[in-house]
């Protein structure tokens, strides 16, 4: 990771945006987005993650988060990135009706074959460049980037409706995840 891309100050907001290698739409599924989720309440409970907001897209993810413990982010999010490879990947090999099974599979051994870091499959590119939050012009920008981007992919006409973000909460709604509001 370049210099410019680490967390140096742990008590920050940090963006966050990691993708599926390849940028294969290995999230389109909800049963895949749901083993990410998971993942995400685990480390809000266990380690002490902060999430202040979120979206799944169909080959990446955007966060904002925070550690509130002792814990690095980073090695949170190393972690997170670890799970979430090895239990989606497993989730595609057994489910039956994944119509792109052996594609998305042989991708994911073909790119973990040129690397030492994964033995089987790569889900995740290696990245996920953190951006410090330092003033709430920052933080507004990148709350409305997260939350627009379904509405600019065309999922959906308003962000509130994408299910698989937190933009619910911002307006007013419970999410799917418990999120810690940006004032």
């Amino acid at each position: 990771m370049s210099e410019k891309y680490k967390i140096r100050d742990q008590s920050k907001l940090h963006f966050v945006t990691f993708a599926t290698v390849a940028w294969v739409d290995a999230l389109s599924r909800w049963f895949y987005k749901d083993i990410f989720l998971e993942s995400i309440r685990y480390c809000q409970k266990e380690k002490g993650l902060e999430v202040y907001a979120w979206c799944i897209m169909s080959n990446h993810v955007h966060l904002i988060l925070r550690s509130s413990d002792q814990r690095k982010l980073q090695d949170i999010i190393r972690d997170f990135k670890k799970y979430t490879s090895v239990h989606i990947c497993k989730a595609i090999e057994e489910n039956q009706q994944e119509s792109r099974k052996e594609w998305m599979l042989w991708i994911f051994k073909r790119i973990a074959a040129k690397s030492n870091k994964h033995k089987k499959y790569a889900f995740w590119q290696n990245d996920y460049h953190p951006i410090e939050l330092t003033d709430n012009k920052m933080m507004e920008q990148k709350l409305n980037y997260i939350h627009q981007n379904p509405v600019e992919e065309r999922i959906v006409y308003r962000p509130e409706d994408y299910i698989y973000s937190s933009a619910i909460d911002y307006a007013g709604g419970k999410g799917l995840l418990d999120v810690i509001m940006i004032e």
